[in-house]
């Protein structure tokens, strides 16, 4: 079956938003960008790790960034300490059964995070609940946050604390939220490479 003209365009329509937006969030991102990068690395040069946690299509964020710096990005190296939230569902399920869902990430930080440890929270509205009480956790911990929001931030970007970084995508549409998301984690990826191993 032929697509329709309406379709075709309609395709169309979504890259060059995608293209635009990106674009036009590259002067606003890089410095936080640059922050964040500069945290991790911080961090993972002191023995910390790295946590990640979001919902949905923020999970699989998580999940994604977590396996570049555990397994690696683009060129060879040792694999770095990075953790998703989000993969247990044994852990997931029962915390969400025996206490409440807003709790599933939040009880994890305190188990595992430790001082001078990372969180990398996702949402890209900024007021996911159980993303918000794990940067509450985060803060209790010495854990420090990155937060990876869109719009205007939510609650999330209200709640960071000095020594936080907020990549706030400035846009309302969650997929294109989410595309620039994805571009910024490589962004995360690549820079944390390049400052631990002099990549060109």
């Amino acid at each position: 079956m032929r697509p329709t003209m309406d379709l075709i365009n309609r395709i169309s329509e979504n890259f060059s938003e995608s293209a635009h937006l990106k674009l036009q969030s590259m002067d606003a991102l890089a410095v936080p960008i640059a922050a964040a990068v500069q945290l991790m690395v911080r961090c993972l040069q002191q023995d910390g790790k790295i946590l990640s946690c979001g919902n949905g299509g923020s999970a699989a964020d998580a999940q994604h960034f977590s396996a570049e710096l555990l397994n690696r990005f683009e060129v060879e190296r040792p694999g770095l300490a990075a953790m998703a939230l989000t993969t247990d569902s044994s852990t997931l399920t029962s915390i969400a059964n025996d206490y409440d869902y807003t709790q599933v990430f939040s009880k994890q930080v305190r188990a595992l995070g430790h001082a001078g440890d990372v969180l990398l929270a996702i949402s890209t509205s900024g007021n996911s609940p159980n993303v918000i009480a794990a940067i509450e956790a985060a803060h209790e911990c010495g854990v420090h946050v990155v937060a990876l929001t869109g719009r205007n931030g939510g609650r999330m970007g209200e709640m960071l604390k000095d020594g936080d970084v907020h990549i706030c995508v400035p846009a309302n549409s969650t997929a294109r939220i989410q595309e620039v998301h994805l571009l910024t984690l490589h962004c995360l990826c690549d820079g944390i490479d390049c400052l631990l191993l002099g990549v060109e």
